[in-house]
């Protein structure tokens, strides 16, 4: 079955300051580098990102990281349409991880999770620590056409709650699955209790 893997990278980063996806990591290296990296770990090929049209370096960096790049023009309208033209880029198949590019501290074995639940027939997987779910989303292909027509903010938000029932919850030890980058703070290693 061809899974394909979608890094969401086109949202406008108000809350950061700056381009939050090209602010680098101790590690030197950009946030949705290394997101990209994590995606790529488990999927050697089919890996789409969507990004602006006003962030060709990003797009340059994604792209050397083996991503097939799709320009969404009018990502400023929201999540729902940047996955809508990752997914319209893609083109049908039988199941879609999607990831956020702001979430760089998922482990390469949440991801490998997903993908494994999908392809023993999941309709839609997700990844939770605590009881909280998380990224990346896992969308079976018999939702393409839905995907391609989201529009807005909220992503797949209202795929998934109208097909609950169909969600197979991934218990995982990765607190990355939840932490996203909205904020420089947000970089701060997280507090251990």
């Amino acid at each position: 079955m061809r899974i394909v893997a979608i890094l969401l990278a086109a949202g406008s980063a108000t809350r950061f300051g700056s381009d939050k996806l090209l602010h680098a990591l101790p590690h030197e290296v950009p946030i949705a580098v290394q997101s990209a990296r994590h995606l790529k770990a488990v999927f050697a090929k089919d890996l789409y990102a969507v990004v602006r049209p006003d962030t060709p370096k990003l797009a340059e960096l994604l792209r050397a990281e083996g991503c097939e790049i799709a320009v969404c023009k009018n990502a400023a309208e929201g999540m729902g349409v940047s996955l809508a033209r990752a997914v319209q880029a893609a083109g049908p198949a039988g199941a879609y991880v999607v990831a956020l590019a702001d979430m760089p501290f998922i482990r390469p074995s949440s991801i490998e999770a997903v993908r494994d639940a999908l392809l023993r027939g999941a309709a839609l997987a997700a990844p939770y620590f605590r009881a909280r779910r998380g990224h990346p989303v896992g969308i079976a292909g018999r939702f393409h056409d839905q995907l391609t027509r989201l529009q807005g903010d909220e992503g797949a938000r209202r795929l998934l709650a109208e097909n609950e029932r169909a969600l197979v919850k991934i218990p995982v030890g990765d607190p990355g699955v939840v932490r996203d980058i909205d904020r420089p703070e947000d970089l701060a290693p997280p507090i251990r209790v």
